[in-house]
């Protein structure tokens, strides 16, 4: 029996597209990486919009993007801060398939029941994406996602590439007006102070 879970996404796979590449291997278009996709590549049974309690920013220098900032969510809840993400019903299995191309490859033992009971887990403290974040339930299905292990402030924040936004603008795109997505990032810190309002409007 596949156990399924709800996938919550707020980067660049956000995108459809870019996503199947981790669930089917392929390379999505603006990066320089081929994906390997997971052992089963069926496609996401549901998918939907999802808002996330946590701040996003971008940071680090991802090779895969032109060696510019990525999206990361702080690991602490904030009332008045709102992440767009698309959540995709997929298997369990397939998540963490996802979560180990997120992290080049790295083979670790993770019960997700156990994370869902603690509500989060560190389990790599130099992973960039080595912490897993239960967000509640959906349709009787627990949500997951997973974000850096070090906190907003402990990293210097990072201006992502431009095909990286325009792989995250496309899938708000369908959802969210170009005004909404415009006032969406223009405040996220790795993007304020980098790109002007006119930047972004060129890309929406």
């Amino acid at each position: 029996m596949k156990q399924y879970i709800w996938y919550a996404s707020y980067g660049s796979n956000i995108n459809r597209d870019r996503f199947l590449c981790y669930i089917k291997g392929g390379r999505p278009k603006g990066s320089t990486e081929t994906e390997v996709g997971c052992k089963d590549p069926s496609s996401p049974i549901d998918e939907g919009m999802f808002t996330i309690p946590y701040p996003l920013y971008f940071a680090k220098e991802a090779g895969r993007w032109d060696s510019k900032g990525v999206a990361f969510i702080d690991g602490t809840p904030n009332d008045e801060a709102v992440t767009y993400s698309k959540k995709y019903l997929i298997t369990s299995d397939q998540f963490l398939d996802v979560l180990q191309q997120e992290n080049s490859g790295l083979q670790f033992d993770i019960d997700l029941q156990k994370v869902k009971e603690s509500g989060s887990t560190v389990f790599r403290k130099k992973a960039w994406y080595g912490r897993i974040l239960y967000l509640g339930d959906d349709s009787g299905y627990p949500i997951f996602t997973f974000t850096a292990p070090w906190n907003a402030d402990e990293v210097p924040f990072n201006k992502p590439s431009m095909e990286y936004l325009e792989t995250i603008i496309t899938g708000l795109k369908e959802y969210k007006s170009n005004e909404d997505i415009i006032r969406y990032l223009e405040q996220k810190p790795g993007i304020k102070g980098n790109y002007t309002t006119e930047e972004l409007t060129k890309l929406v």
